[in-house]
């Protein structure tokens, strides 16, 4: 199983050129989500607002040869190592979701372009790193949503309870687990049963990347951006000309005066 290729079993049936024009159409209903994603919330308008504002009250100039160096800095440790997540668990947890999503798409769209036609000879490497990617993807997915969350770790709210948010989360989830069970019945020869999950993981997978505008799909496109921008405020000053928290510790010389916390 971990080492045959799928999408060739099925290749008698579905054409490799209608296999490959739906992960095109896939790919471009992604562009149009997010394109359609930040004209409606408006939020490519307010970032660039938002990094005029900072630019002008920034106390000095961030040079080209700095902002590469801020550029490679945010893709290592926001980006890379989703840095931003200070629970060890969630980062944990995001770090193999999105390494998992990220090796099942590209193996996806090499057994498909490559490794389709009938008959075609799929080197082991790439449907077990297809298997291994779904399967990441799962356990990410699933240690997120059941153990996780904040609603069901921290406010007591059903594992179950869904919110209009969750869409990508879900979508995602449901689309591997059900690659996985497909793979599995293709390889067993129960041709109705594996047909059956096959329709369930495409309809997954339309939701997916058909859902965009309705889930955070896009946001993925937007925080290395943002990290990115909040890098250069620091490095202009920006920032720093932003007040104090109001519950401020006393050397900054607001409110009463009040011991320093141990951790401080």
């Amino acid at each position: 199983m971990l080492t045959n290729n799928p999408f060739a079993e099925v290749s008698a049936t579905i054409p490799p050129s209608a296999m490959q024009t739906f992960v095109v159409v896939m790919f471009l209903l992604v562009v149009a989500g997010t394109i359609f994603d930040v004209i409606h919330k408006k939020s490519a308008k307010y970032f660039f607002e938002n990094m005029k504002r900072e630019k002008a009250a920034g106390s000095r100039q961030v040079g080209g040869g700095e902002k590469v160096g801020i550029a490679v800095a945010t893709a290592a440790h926001d980006v890379l190592a989703s840095g931003e997540f200070c629970n060890p668990h969630r980062r944990l947890a995001h770090l193999i979701t999105m390494y998992g999503f990220i090796l099942f798409v590209i193996t996806s769209c090499t057994m498909i372009f490559g490794y389709a036609e009938p008959g075609a000879a799929t080197p082991a490497i790439h449907p077990l790193l297809w298997h291994l990617g779904a399967l990441m993807v799962c356990v990410g997915g699933y240690w997120f949503w059941f153990f996780i969350r904040v609603d069901v770790a921290a406010e007591g709210h059903s594992p179950f309870r869904f919110m209009p948010a969750d869409l990508f989360v879900v979508s995602l989830v449901a689309c591997t687990t059900f690659a996985l069970i497909w793979s599995f019945f293709v390889n067993a020869g129960a041709g109705t049963v594996s047909w059956v999950f096959f329709l369930l993981f495409i309809a997954a997978a339309l939701v997916l990347f058909g859902g965009v505008p309705w889930s955070k799909f896009a946001h993925m496109f937007f925080k290395p951006a943002a990290a990115y921008q909040k890098r250069v405020a620091d490095a202009d000053g920006s920032r720093s000309n932003l007040p104090p928290p109001v519950d401020a510790p006393a050397k900054f010389g607001l409110g009463i005066k009040r011991d320093l916390p141990r951790h401080y």
